[in-house]
């Protein structure tokens, strides 16, 4: 058997704790402006950037925790950790919309004035508090679902930001109150459409499905495509954490004569073309006789 225990994960210690910083004084600033204007927009968008300082933390201490060595009771150590944050994100993320959008709800039978000169330079200062933090993670957001989690959240913040803006605008020019709910309800949808395919991805790989940039028929024809090997079975592939990948596969190879080279080339190879960290690989000779319990139909 193969093992690759190779592990490389980005220190965004930095950029997390800068982020978490600036919007948990930001939240602060926003619901206590909220609750002076009545605004439900700016207490809507509050609540959501609260939602978003928890999926923050929880990224974090997940990241931490992925660097932690394996033990005799976790033998991948805690990597499994940064699937499980963006998938709490997500879903607490949806708690919070179902609550904004109730309020909104309310709101258009209970229009309530609105200090728009207070929403315009509150959520002002959000667009730019929610740009900045998400340029923190932006490098790192196209290879890792904990950042990629982090970066949709601060990006889709400081789109709704601009809106409520533009709300405080209306209200402050055309007095139309009922403005305010229909931002609260636009940001629902925005943040929703945004973190479908975050919750999607995170229960895929909370499930120990075949990560999204791997493909497996390609995997498949590549092995098969090796020197001595005749076929294939008990082929898997999931995620051991949100940046690194699992294989593991039984080769029928009808040369006795294959060693660790062969092996260790086929890890190397299995690296570069497919980004997989942590291969485990089973040699079986197909001239002889065996009783491999894992391929239904037959072993040799």
């Amino acid at each position: 058997m193969a093992h690759d225990h190779s592990h490389s994960a980005g220190n965004y210690n930095r950029a997390f704790a800068i982020g978490v910083a600036l919007n948990i004084v930001f939240v602060l600033i926003e619901a206590g402006y909220g609750l002076v204007a009545q605004s439900l927009a700016l207490i809507a968008d509050a609540g959501h950037n609260l939602s978003d300082v928890v999926s923050l933390l929880l990224a974090w201490g997940a990241s931490i925790l992925a660097t932690r060595a394996a033990t005799e009771k976790r033998t991948y150590g805690f990597r499994k950790a940064t699937i499980m944050a963006s998938l709490i994100g997500a879903v607490l993320l949806l708690v919070a919309l179902g609550g904004i959008a109730w309020e909104a709800l309310g709101r258009f039978l209970d229009p309530r004035p609105v200090e728009g000169m207070t929403v315009i330079v509150v959520a002002a200062i959000g667009v730019v508090i929610n740009t900045a933090t998400a340029l923190l993670f932006v490098s790192g957001q196209k290879h890792d679902l904990n950042l990629r989690s982090a970066f949709l959240h601060m990006a889709a913040d400081a789109g709704v930001s601009l809106g409520v803006v533009i709300a405080g605008v209306l209200i402050l020019f055309k007095g139309w109150l009922w403005i305010d709910p229909v931002i609260s309800l636009a940001i629902v949808v925005v943040i929703l459409f945004g973190t479908w395919s975050l919750l999607r991805d995170s229960v895929n790989l909370a499930m120990d499905a075949v990560p999204e940039d791997i493909d497996i028929g390609a995997v498949r024809d590549y092995l098969l495509g090796l020197d001595n090997v005749s076929r294939i079975h008990d082929l898997h592939i999931w995620a051991l954490s949100t940046t690194e990948s699992a294989l593991t596969v039984h080769l029928v190879v009808s040369d006795r004569a294959l060693d660790n080279v062969f092996l260790s080339d086929l890890q190397h190879q299995l690296h570069e073309r497919f980004d997989i960290e942590h291969a485990t690989v089973q040699l079986e000779n197909q001239d002889e006789a065996c009783d491999c319990r894992l391929d239904r139909s037959q072993c040799c």
